[in-house]
């Protein structure tokens, strides 16, 4: 009998070695990993995007996406040979939409930053944007000691400007988070802030509740936005940095960038300090 125990613990060592010989490969996989043929399988593309962030990314008063993001995921679509299903997300929970598998692409106005990068993985960059400062024209606000002058200064939680106005902001500044951008600017239309960090268009949309009274103060950073997949999936990394490759080249990114952003599309940088746009 105890040889059979001493036999039986001796197999269940040699198994449970092999299992941590095994274990690093298993987990060096990303979870919840695809490829675009297997998105070609199943029929359809998941992609994560704004639902409140005009003219990025937003759902009309019919229920249909709209926006540059959602442009240039139906053209993914079209790429793959596949339909496209959207997941409209608020700021915050985009990250974990997709590492939850719960979506297969971002295109979401992901601003590239390195902190986010050990998070996800970056495309190629497809579009810029401005992060600053918005205030009322009879504030004067020159510098960041400037914002110390505002009664409260809101935010979307956890968006870039979320990140660039706690940097530059005074100690002792009242900073308002809310969850997702419209959130924030009806904040500042309703007088709950007086002071708002957001992006070079919000400008626009300000202007057609109170045309006027609102103008751009203090610009904290430029910044390209890039589709994310999850860290370690190559195959779908080099398919969207192709997909974008090939919409620049036939100019379908240029007709839609200015659709929406009533300018023509910047040149996009070769590299982002920090950011890698291909998979390793």
């Amino acid at each position: 009998m105890q040889d059979g125990k001493i036999k039986l613990d001796r197999r269940r060592l040699l198994l449970t070695g092999a299992a941590a010989i095994v274990a690093p490969a298993v987990l060096s996989a990303p979870a919840f990993a695809i490829t675009p043929d297997e998105i070609k399988k199943r029929g359809k593309v998941i992609i994560g995007i704004q639902g409140d962030n005009p003219p990025w990314g937003y759902v009309d008063s019919s229920g249909k996406q709209q926006g540059l993001d959602s442009d240039v995921g139906l053209l993914y679509g079209k790429y793959l040979g596949v339909p496209v299903e959207f997941m409209p997300l608020e700021v915050a929970n985009r990250i974990p939409a997709l590492t939850s598998g719960r979506v297969d692409v971002l295109f979401a106005t992901m601003a590239m930053f390195p902190e986010r990068a050990k998070a996800v993985q970056f495309s190629k960059p497809y579009a810029a944007n401005i992060i600053l400062l918005i205030a009322p024209k009879s504030v004067e606000v020159k510098s960041p000691a400037d914002m110390a002058k505002l009664k409260s200064i809101g935010v979307a939680r956890a968006a870039a400007q979320d990140t660039q106005v706690t940097k530059n902001a005074p100690a002792g500044t009242n900073i308002l988070r809310f969850d997702g951008d419209a959130a924030s600017i009806q904040a500042l239309v309703s007088g709950q802030v007086e002071g708002l960090g957001g992006n070079m268009f919000y400008i626009d949309r300000l202007e057609e509740a109170k045309p006027g009274y609102w103008e751009n103060k203090i610009e904290f950073q430029r910044i390209y936005n890039g589709a994310c997949t999850r860290l370690g999936e190559k195959e779908m990394n080099a398919s969207i940095n192709a997909f974008l490759d090939q919409i620049k080249a036939n100019g379908e990114l240029g007709k839609v960038y200015e659709k929406w952003m009533k300018r023509p599309l910047p040149p996009m940088p070769e590299t982002v300090e920090g950011v890698s746009f291909v998979a390793s």
